[in-house]
């Protein structure tokens, strides 16, 4: 058994904590968060060990891996600290606020030997990573052009009341939303090395951006559009996509389906010419506790067995995360030239 501490139990700690706490690899020995509310609750229903400092957590009941879904502003801080006491560190995105610093922990981690990932959920979704396989396999071609897109109802009127309001504290659609989809196209194209236009607007926010409209290049030269937009009420949740052209085809891919296109046919497993729909329910790993989605489970499952193999994964790893972070910043600095 794996023992594991949580820290933050806000949503994504509170999904976090029901999938370990099913977990039959997992022994939860300690969970802390600042409200006293949320430590009552869980301590009366839960039995959990719970703890208002995570460094007296740490020190009592020294954990083997730590979560730490707690606001991105105080990421650096906190992982510094963990990883100085040779903890393996699963992250919530995104990592930090400063690509110098996600660079900086990604080498402290690879140089200590110490399991690392970070909560980009989408590289655990069955039809992205068929879209992956795809793309590896250059069945649809030399590719030419992408378009990476997310929209959803984040925000759509006027509110400075919480963090998503305050730069300083991680919020903004960049952040948010587009840092989903940076990500999808690092893993499966290649980084994002280059930003040749990039228009962050405010619709509803005063101090953040609603919206991420950007022109980007990848490693292997590639142009493509960033489209994401956290005020847009036409969809009644988050929706991702990527779509990919190339000279042989052509391959769109959201949440919920893959839909590919061969000019001819591509003599590779179940496709054929011309269009070939696949829904995720052929394409999605099948998960022992399900919440959220099946790709929730799926990354935990994915971090407890490498600490338990000491092997340490290369997907959504502290140096992948640092990549996006740092094509976040060239979008950012992009924006204001």
């Amino acid at each position: 058994m794996i023992k594991v501490a949580l820290i933050g139990a806000g949503k994504m700690g509170i999904s976090h904590l029901s999938i370990l706490g099913a977990h039959p690899d997992v022994n939860v020995v300690g969970v802390c968060d600042k409200s006293e509310l949320v430590t009552n609750f869980l301590t009366k229903v839960s039995g959990y060990n719970c703890f208002s400092d995570y460094i007296e957590m740490i020190e009592k009941v020294n954990p083997d891996a730590v979560f730490v879904a707690i606001p991105t502003k105080t990421h650096y801080e906190v992982i510094s600290f963990l990883l100085k006491n040779n903890i393996h560190v699963f992250a919530e995105k995104p990592f930090t606020l400063l690509a110098n610093q996600s660079s900086e922990l990604a080498n402290i981690a690879q140089k200590k030997g110490l399991i690392n990932q970070v909560g980009y959920h989408n590289k655990f979704i069955g039809t992205f990573n068929e879209l992956k396989k795809i793309v590896d396999h250059r069945l649809i071609g030399n590719i030419y052009h992408f378009v990476g897109e997310a929209y959803g109802p984040v925000i759509t009127r006027k509110r400075t009341g919480n963090w998503r309001a305050k730069p300083e504290e991680g919020g903004g659609c960049l952040l948010d939303y587009a840092s989903h989809v940076i990500d999808l196209i690092n893993y499966i194209l290649s980084p994002i090395v280059k930003v040749h236009s990039a228009h962050l607007p405010s619709i509803f926010s005063d101090k953040v951006e609603d919206a991420v409209y950007a022109m980007v290049e990848v490693v292997a030269g590639i142009k493509g559009q960033l489209s994401v937009n956290w005020s847009d009420d036409a969809y009644r949740k988050m929706t991702t996509s990527l779509t990919i052209s190339g000279t042989k085809g052509k391959v769109i891919a959201d949440t919920t389906e893959l839909k590919v296109y061969f000019k001819d046919n591509p003599n590779f497993e179940m496709y054929t010419k011309g269009w070939n729909i696949l829904p995720i329910s052929l394409l999605q790993q099948s998960v022992d506790f399900y919440l959220r989605g099946e790709e929730y489970s799926t990354q935990i499952d994915y971090f407890v067995n490498s600490v338990k193999t000491k092997k340490a994964g290369i997907i959504n790893s502290f140096a992948s995360a640092a990549e996006t972070d740092y094509a976040i910043s060239m979008i950012r600095n992009k924006s204001l030239n």
